[in-house]
């Protein structure tokens, strides 16, 4: 039995929050030096970032097209398994720490360099005011819509399981819980404890993963993709309850599964920790000018 739609629009929320606190994240590194003067180039990533959404919302309609295409073709419960495997890939990347430090460095990093060099050469006068505009508006654009991507493939499960409702509320909630944040940031400018918003929704993100995965091995040992071999022993100690909540079945085969996605998990987390503690230090004074808008991007963190 699939979790209650309550619980799947809580865990739906957790999720399009988390997404959202990312891309709150890199839209205020983006501004962060859009002050005083600079301060009109923050209109264009404004207009980017809601091209954006408007541009997820398209993308869920055609996703919705498209699977509801494939529902037509194959069985319900075949595309349920392969939809319920996009979410688990999605959720496993939005957790992974690895993937995250390439995030935090790379992406937020790749960002900010780009509006100051954009900045830099319209002050140059190298660029036309159109292409500056245009470009920062892009930034904008990517920094919401990689998030929308995410959070439209990871809704797609939910979607043919549970129907529209459930996943709708969920969404709001995300959203409501996203605007009031992006209000406090962008408008009233205050430091909110990002960090430990980020490591709450990753714990709560940690237990939708283990249901999810349990639950996805179960279809798909329904849908006859993966073998059954249920464990005697464990069967009459294990609550109904604890199926029905955390997708606890008395089989090898879904609580390998959850045991190996939390393995994922923690594995990558303890793996980065001691790569950041133990690995090779690059040099200080080759990659100060690089390292300054990811310092930049760090400020909000704390």
């Amino acid at each position: 039995m699939f979790e209650s739609g309550n619980a799947a629009a809580l865990n739906i929320g957790i999720l399009v929050f988390r997404e959202g606190l990312e891309c709150i994240l890199v839209l205020a590194a983006i501004t962060a030096s859009m002050v005083g003067a600079a301060e009109i180039y923050r209109r264009p990533v404004a207009a980017g970032a809601a091209t954006a959404f408007l541009a997820s919302l398209l993308t869920w309609s055609l996703a919705i097209r498209a699977i509801d295409d494939l529902t037509g073709r194959f069985s319900a419960l075949q595309v349920q398994a392969v939809t319920g495997l996009v979410a688990i890939v999605v959720l496993l990347i939005v957790m992974n720490w690895f993937f995250h430090r390439v995030y935090w460095t790379g992406w937020i990093a790749l960002h900010t360099t780009r509006k100051h060099a954009l900045i830099a050469r319209a002050a140059k006068q190298k660029l036309s005011a159109r292409r500056v505009w245009w470009g920062l508006a892009m930034l904008g654009f990517t920094s919401l819509y990689r998030e929308g991507v995410e959070v439209v493939l990871f809704l797609q499960g939910y979607r043919l399981k549970l129907g529209p409702g459930p996943v709708t509320i969920g969404v709001w909630f995300g959203l409501g819980l996203t605007a009031i944040v992006a209000l406090l940031t962008f408008w009233l400018r205050r430091r909110l404890p990002y960090r430990r918003m980020l490591v709450l929704t990753g714990v709560l993100l940690g237990v939708v993963l283990l249901v999810m995965v349990g639950e996805q091995a179960q279809e798909m040992q329904l849908a006859h993709w993966l073998p059954t071999t249920p464990i005697q022993w464990l069967e009459p100690r294990l609550p109904a309850w604890t199926g029905l909540w955390f997708s606890l079945f008395p089989t090898i085969e879904t609580l390998a599964a959850q045991v190996l996605a939390g393995v994922l998990v923690l594995g990558s987390y303890f793996m980065a920790r001691h790569r950041e503690l133990h690995g090779p230090r690059p040099d200080a004074s080759a990659d100060s000018v690089k390292s300054a808008p990811i310092q930049r991007a760090a400020t909000h963190l704390r």
